[in-house]
């Protein structure tokens, strides 16, 4: 539900939720659709919909933990520094049109739009037909009636088969600026300052002679974990399928029927 581009595809996933527990269906709704569902949202969330990066700096910071609080700050500081310079050199060596995921993304949409009809309704609407659904695209306001070109803000596999149809081979006049390199690289053209070092601070008076009193908990007995701790909802181990879409074990994505086809 979170990742649908549609209400209509959100109301059908929420009725198979409020079929199997109603209780998780009124959790959801005094949490607020807008807050974690892709088309309910008030802006364009995006993409990223994952807490990934969040994992990845935790999994990074492992060792550093065991540090004092200026010397765990120092380690993330040199750890997004690296970062930080690193993509700012991937980005500004990049020579395509697009970043490298969205030219994967719009290969993706150009297969599947090889069996698909177009008809003209003007020099800017068009109709696309496939399996014998319909859907209406605006070239000129670059929306479609599934919502993936807007949201997106790259040319969906429908828009694709109409660029095609009038012998339009590149695509990135179409595409958002945030997919494109020069974006990129203006996301990382501010660096991360170096600190100096310790001994070279310039401490005011009022900073230092404040007293820094010992935390009012006390650290329980034995050796401190460092894994992190698994909900109840995740599985010990990592061998069974998982499904790419939905989620649930036992199948994969093709043979996923918990979201609705696409025709």
């Amino acid at each position: 539900m979170a990742k649908a581009y549609r209400k209509e595809d959100f109301d059908y996933l929420m009725a198979k939720i409020e079929k199997a527990d109603s209780r998780v269906k009124k959790y959801l709704q005094e949490a607020g659709y807008e807050k974690w569902s892709r088309c309910y949202s008030p802006i364009n969330r995006g993409r990223m919909m994952t807490s990934n990066i969040a994992e990845c700096i935790n999994g990074c910071l492992v060792e550093a933990r065991k540090l004092p609080i200026n010397g765990f700050l120092e380690e993330a500081r040199i750890l997004f520094g690296s970062w930080n310079c690193k993509s700012s050199e991937i980005a500004s060596y990049t020579s395509t049109t697009l970043g490298r995921r969205f030219d994967e993304i719009l290969t993706l949409n150009g297969k599947k739009a090889l069996r698909m009809t177009v008809k003209a309704s003007s020099p800017y609407i068009y109709s696309v037909y496939k399996s014998g659904r319909r859907y209406i695209i605006d070239l000129e306001s670059e929306s479609c009636s599934r919502w993936r070109f807007q949201i997106d803000q790259i040319p969906c596999a429908h828009a694709i088969s109409i660029l095609k149809s009038k012998h339009v081979k590149k695509f990135g006049p179409y595409c958002s600026e945030y997919c494109k390199p020069a974006t990129l690289v203006k996301t990382y053209e501010v660096s991360i300052i170096s600190m100096p070092d310790r001994t070279d601070w310039n401490v005011p008076n009022s900073v230092a002679e404040q007293e820094v009193l010992p935390p009012i908990f006390k650290r329980l007995p034995g050796r401190p974990k460092k894994g992190r701790k698994k909900k109840s909802s995740e599985t010990l181990s990592s061998s069974t399928n998982r499904c790419g879409r939905c989620g649930h074990e036992g199948h994969n994505r093709r043979s996923c029927n918990f979201f609705p086809k696409e025709n």
